[in-house]
């Protein structure tokens, strides 16, 4: 059987879909699944092992160069990777027209079906048009958990229960595996950085907490020129502070995934630290907790919700206990 899926974006998403592959395999081990995915998260969903073949997308940047030979020889390529199978499902787990414009430039076997959603969730970027793309359109609860939407959506058409936790299918961290520039010594990283101001948590709140852990070093990664400032302001602040380089992706992702603790915004890279189940705690400030709430290990705690953003003291009180329990 082969299955293509189509989750082109953003790094949250991308990753609250990997466990639809471990679901698959578990019930079709025989099963071959492959992905369009926005080329910066190629690296992160070609970490799954059960994932065939990668598709990259780069909508943006082919908009841009439409009159560059090479962008447009791109585009070929695309295409013709895209339509190299004839799949028995094609699912489009994003629910917009760009998706559903490539769960259509798909081939299908005789008999198979294209899938996607027939509804949104709260809060989701759903555009209603993309089930003109579909033959088969999946409803789902309003408030569904972004991890579980597209196990769901699966499940409905394939047949089997969405019972166990999600798999996400990334590996294990290995000590021996570290990159030059990350310590030796466990340390807690602080995802502070996030595009929208309102899901932010205070300075003062961080330097708390920075001060709580003393002595264990704190890793502050930043995105753009704005959070690497921000990072300064919480370094100055604190001795046990280190301000990173600018990582790649995959840097990023590394960075998580050998953390003693992480502690996040709603943003996907704590939401990655999540999915390796990593000790972490993820905070809420101005979105809904039940949408992406890491809900599958006692390793991950989450704290506030829409408009209550968490106090220091229980965020503290939160990373001393995951710390005091590996």
């Amino acid at each position: 059987m082969n299955i293509l899926l189509v989750r082109v974006s953003s790094l949250g998403d991308v990753l609250h879909n990997l466990p639809i592959v471990a679901d698959i395999h578990r019930h079709f081990p025989d099963a071959q699944v492959d992905w369009v995915v926005e080329e910066g998260y190629v690296s992160l969903v070609k970490l799954n092992p059960h994932v065939r073949k990668v598709i990259p997308f780069a909508l943006r940047r082919w908009r841009k160069g439409l009159g560059d030979a090479a962008v447009r020889a791109e585009l070929r390529g695309f295409f013709r990777d895209l339509r190299a199978e004839q799949y028995d499902y094609v699912f489009d787990t994003q629910g917009l027209i760009k998706t559903g414009i490539v769960m259509a430039c798909a081939r299908t076997r005789p008999g198979g079906q294209k899938v996607g959603l027939a509804n949104g969730t709260e809060d989701s970027g759903y555009e209603g048009v993309s089930r003109i793309f579909h033959n088969r359109s999946i409803p789902v609860e309003p408030r569904t958990h972004a991890v579980a939407r597209g196990r769901q959506v699966v499940a409905a058409v394939l047949g089997h229960a969405v019972d166990t936790p999600p798999d996400f299918g990334l590996p294990a961290p290995e000590r021996s595996a570290r990159p030059a520039w990350m310590p030796p010594e466990d340390y807690a990283v602080f995802f502070h950085g996030t595009a929208r101001d309102a899901k932010k948590w205070p300075t003062a709140h961080w330097i708390a907490l920075g001060q709580a852990l003393a002595p264990m070093t704190v890793l502050l990664p930043w995105g753009s020129p704005r959070e690497k400032e921000e990072a300064k302001r919480l370094a100055a602040a604190l001795p046990n502070a280190r301000v990173l380089p600018r990582l790649s992706m995959m840097d990023a992702v590394e960075l998580a995934r050998h953390a003693a603790l992480a502690v996040g915004v709603d943003t996907g890279l704590t939401h990655i630290a999540a999915a390796f189940v990593r000790p972490t705690v993820e905070l809420y400030c101005d979105s809904p907790r039940w949408k992406t709430e890491g809900n599958w290990s006692p390793r991950i705690v989450n704290l506030g919700d829409t408009g209550a953003a968490p106090g220091v003291a229980e965020v503290v009180a939160a990373a001393r206990r995951l710390l005091e329990s590996r």
